[in-house]
C-alpha cells in the first residue's frame, strides 16, 4: 500500500513535508501468525494534526506503539519507520539502540497516554516529574522549568499551584493538562496522543482540543491524535485516517472524510455516531463487531458487516488507492456504490422530527418516585493531624434537589463529573442514604417500602467491574431469578435467561451462557448487566453512564435496546450522561426530559428539543458548545463560553448562583443570591437563572470581571 500526501482543511494546498514515513509496517504475535497491525503505510506531515479513528481493538494504539518502537513483548515489529528532522537528517527508528531510543522518545517524539493518573507517580509532586525528566535528558532545570511554567499557563493552569501539588490533588482535567505540559517540556517535534481525553467530560475535552490547536500553532507541533470518537477529533484534524481490523481503510483531508467519505465503514461510523444536529431516524448502529486478530476474514475485512459487499469483497483484498482529488485514498472495491446507497445525514434540517414513540407525562399523573429538597452531604476525608485540629470539610454532593419520576418515564441527568449525578441516582434507588429531604416510592417513604430494593435497579458504567469474573453468565443471571422466582426450577431459570438473551440480541444464547465475562465484548457485557437488572422485574432503573464504556459505534444500538426494553418491561429510567448527544437521542425517542445538574443542584430541566434550540441557563449553553458535531464548520478554535474552565471545589462552592464564577454573563447579584428553579413562561421545563425574570435587579447590577456587559 502506498503512502499518502497532504492537503490542508482549507482550499490552499501545500507540498508534503513528511516528518514520519511509515511503510509496510507490521506488528505480529504468535510467531507471526496473528497481525495486530498489518501493512501500515502512512506519511505524517510536519505541523499537521492527523486524527487516527477506529473502534476498540482495531489497532489504533498499536500503531502509536509502533511509531515509538515500543511494542510490548512478545509482539514483533517489522517494516520501515523513518523520522525526518528539520535539518534534513533522517533517523531509522528501528535501527536505534536502547539509549538512543530512550532519548528519541522524549526529545523528538513524545506520548500522552489516556489515563493521566496512571502516568504520574502518586508519591511525587508534579514539579518533581518535570525536574527528573529534565535531569535525565541533561537539560538545564532552570530553563526547563521556566518553559514548563509557560506551558502550564498556556493550558490555563496556575503553575505554582500545579507544580506544588501531588497528582491526586488535581482534577482529571488538570492532570491531563499537566501531563501534556510534561510531554512537551523537552520541546519535541511530534506529540502522539492516545485517547488523551477519553476519561474527561465533554467541556474539558473540547477545551483541551482548543488548547491543543493553539499549542500546535505556537510551538510548531505535529500531532497524531488517536481516538474512537470521530466527532471529537473532527474539529482539529487536518487529515483523518480510518483504521479497521488492523489496516488503514481510508485516509484523506478532514473535510473530504466528513463530507464525502468513501469507505462503507467510514460512512457507517458517521451514521452510527449520536449527533445533536442529525435527524433521529438517520442514526443507525453498525451491526456486528470487528474481528479478533486470530479470526480476520479473507478479502475485505469489513465485508461481513458491509451492506454493499459482493463476492469480490469476500475473496479479493482491496488496496488503499486514490479515488478523488486531494489525495483521498480508500481501500474499497465499490466506492461510488457505497456513496450512492449508504446515505449520511448530519444536517440540522429535520433534526427534531417526530419520534418513534412518545411517553406522555402529565403533572397530575401519579409519581413513581418523588424527590423533595433532597440533600446528600459527605464529610471529606482528612489526614491524621486534621482530624484533631478542626471540623471536617463537607461536600454538598446533592443540595436541595426536587424531582418527580413517573411510571415509564425517562429522565436524563446531564452534567460534568462531580456535579452530583451519580450520588443523586444512587439516593433515588436506595443505595445512598440522604442527609436531608425525602424520597417517596409509590407514595411511601423509600426506606420503609419493602419492595423497593427489588423494584429499583442499577446498570453500572463499567460492565467489566460490575460482573464477577469468576462466575459464568448463567450463574450471574440466575441470582436475580432466585429473588424474583424462588420456586422456579433450574430448567425454568435457564429458559428465562436464554429467552432474554435472545431478546437482546445475544444469539444463540446457549453459546453465551457458559462463558465468563472476559470472553465477552464490551457491548455484550453491557447487555448482560442490563439483563441482570431486568430479571428483577424493576419499576425503575438507574443507568449510570451505561454507554460511555462502549464504542461510539455501539451507543445507538445500546440506547435502542434500552428503549425497546423500557416499553416491554414497563419500567422507568434515570439515565445519567455527560454527553448531550446521547441525552438528546434517548430522551427524544422516549418523550423524556433532560435535567442539567451543576454542583449539586438542578439548574435547568426540559425536553431535549427545547434545551438544544433554546437553552435558558448559561451552563446549558456551555454544554451545548462542548458537544462535538460533524458539521464542516466545526472549529476547535472557538473560545469556550466560560470565564473559568475548571469546576470550583465542591467542598467550598461559590455563594449565590454556583455557576457565577464561570458564567460569561454573571453580575454582582449572582454572587449574593441563589436563583430558584422556576417554570419557563414561554417554553417547557424550568430554569434557575435571574435572566428569566425581566424585572429582576440582575439587569441593573454590574457585570463581574470578564463577564459580558450585554448578556442578552
Amino acid at each position: 500500500m502506498s503512502s499518502d500526501t497532504l492537503t490542508s482543511q482549507g482550499s490552499d494546498e501545500r507540498q508534503p513535508d513528511p516528518i514520519l514515513e511509515i511503510t509496510d509496517t507490521n506488528v505480529t504475535y504468535t510467531d507471526g501468525e496473528s497481525y495486530v497491525l498489518e501493512d501500515a503505510s502512512v506519511s505524517i506531515h510536519r505541523d499537521e494534526i492527523l486524527g487516527i479513528v477506529g473502534e476498540s481493538g482495531s489497532g489504533k494504539s498499536m500503531f502509536a506503539s509502533a511509531i515509538l518502537d515500543a511494542v510490548p513483548d512478545p509482539g514483533v515489529l517489522s517494516g520501515q519507520l523513518i523520522y525526518n528532522r528539520r535539518d534534513g537528517t533522517t533517523v531509522d527508528i528501528l535501527g536505534l539502540s536502547d539509549e538512543q531510543l530512550r532519548a528519541f522518545r522524549w526529545e523528538e517524539i513524545a506520548m500522552v497516554f489516556q489515563g493521566a493518573m496512571h502516568s504520574f507517580n502518586p508519591t511525587m509532586k508534579i514539579k518533581t516529574h518535570f525536574t527528573e525528566t529534565l535531569q535525565s535528558h541533561d537539560r538545564s532545570v532552570g530553563e526547563g522549568m521556566s518553559f514548563a511554567r509557560e506551558l502550564l499557563e498556556s493550558l490555563y493552569l496556575e503553575p505554582e499551584r500545579v507544580l506544588n501539588a501531588y497528582p491526586h490533588e488535581l482534577s482529571g482535567g488538570m492532570q491531563q493538562r499537566a501531563l501534556i505540559a510534561l510531554s512537551m517540556v523537552l520541546n519535541p517535534e511530534v506529540l502522539i496522543m492516545d485517547e488523551p481525553t477519553a476519561a474527561l467530560d465533554l467541556l474539558m475535552q473540547r477545551s483541551i482540543l482548543s488548547l491543543l490547536n493553539d499549542l500546535q500553532e505556537e510551538y510548531d507541533l505535529t500531532i497524531v491524535f488517536i481516538t474512537h470518537d470521530l466527532p471529537l477529533v473532527a474539529g482539529i484534524a487536518d487529515r483523518m485516517a480510518i483504521i479497521y481490523a488492523f489496516e488503514f481503510v481510508e485516509i484523506g483531508p478532514r473535510d473530504a472524510i466528513i463530507a464525502n467519505a468513501a469507505h462503507p465503514y467510514t460512512r457507517a461510523l458517521l451514521q452510527a455516531t449520536p449527533n445533536i444536529n442529525s435527524p433521529l431516524e438517520a442514526m443507525q448502529s453498525i451491526e456486528g463487531q470487528g474481528p479478533a486478530p486470530a479470526n480476520v476474514p479473507s478479502g475485505c475485512r469489513f465485508h461481513p458487516r458491509c451492506p454493499v459487499a459482493t463476492d469480490e469483497c469476500e475473496s479479493v483484498e482491496p488496496t488503499l488507492d486514490a479515488h478523488d482529488a486531494n489525495n483521498h485514498r480508500v481501500a474499497c472495491h465499490h466506492v461510488e456504490r457505497a456513496r450512492e446507497e449508504l446515505t449520511i445525514s448530519t444536517d440540522e434540517e429535520g433534526a427534531f422530527s417526530a419520534t418513534e414513540r412518545t411517553t406522555q407525562t402529565t403533572t397530575d399523573a401519579e409519581s413513581l418516585l418523588e424527590l423533595s429538597d433532597l440533600q446528600v452531604h459527605f464529610e471529606a476525608s482528612q489526614g491524621v493531624i486534621e482530624q484533631f485540629i478542626g471540623e471536617p470539610d463537607v461536600v454538598k454532593a446533592v443540595d436541595g434537589v426536587s424531582l418527580s419520576i413517573e411510571a415509564q418515564d425517562l429522565v436524563c441527568l446531564l452534567g460534568e463529573s462531580g456535579c452530583g449525578k451519580t450520588t443523586l441516582g444512587k439516593a433515588m434507588i436506595g443505595l445512598q442514604e440522604p442527609t436531608g429531604g425525602s424520597i417517596t416510592f409509590r407514595g411511601e417513604s423509600l426506606d420503609e417500602h419493602d419492595d423497593a430494593r427489588a423494584a429499583l435497579q442499577i446498570i453500572h458504567q463499567d460492565p467489566s467491574s460490575a460482573l464477577n469474573p469468576n462466575r459464568r453468565i448463567v450463574d450471574i443471571l440466575s441470582e436475580p431469578l432466585l429473588h424474583t422466582h424462588p420456586n422456579a426450577s433450574i430448567t425454568e431459570r435457564r429458559r428465562r435467561i436464554t429467552s432474554l438473551l435472545e431478546r437482546i440480541g445475544m444469539t444463540p444464547a446457549d453459546a453465551y451462557i457458559e462463558r465468563y465475562p472476559h470472553q465477552l465484548s464490551g457491548g455484550e457485557k453491557q447487555r448482560v448487566v442490563l439483563s441482570r437488572a431486568l430479571l428483577m422485574d424493576p419499576d425503575a432503573v438507574l443507568a449510570d453512564e451505561a454507554i460511555s464504556a462502549v464504542d461510539v459505534s455501539l451507543r445507538i444500538e445500546i440506547m435502542d435496546l434500552l428503549l425497546e426494553l423500557q416499553e416491554e418491561f414497563e419500567t422507568s429510567y434515570l439515565f445519567i450522561s455527560h454527553d448531550l448527544s446521547n441525552a438528546r437521542y434517548i430522551t427524544e425517542h422516549a418523550g423524556g426530559r433532560i435535567a442539567v445538574m451543576y454542583l449539586g443542584e438542578i439548574v435547568e430541566i426540559g425536553s431535549a428539543q427545547r434545551l438544544l434550540t433554546d437553552p435558558r441557563h448559561p451552563y446549558t449553553e456551555v454544554l451545548r458548545w462542548a458537544t462535538p458535531d460533524l458539521g464542516l464548520d466545526t472549529d476547535a478554535d472557538d473560545e469556550p463560553p466560560v470565564r473559568e474552565i475548571d469546576v470550583p471545589d465542591p467542598i467550598d462552592p461559590p455563594t449565590g448562583c454556583r455557576f457565577h464564577t464561570r458564567c460569561p454573563v454573571a453580575r454582582e447579584t449572582c454572587v449574593e443570591t441563589s436563583p430558584e428553579l422556576r417554570d419557563c413562561e414561554d417554553g417547557d421545563g424550568a430554569v434557575a437563572c435571574f435572566r428569566e425574570e425581566p424585572d429582576h435587579q440582575y439587569w441593573e447590577s454590574d457585570p463581574l470581571d470578564g463577564a459580558s456587559e450585554h448578556p442578552e
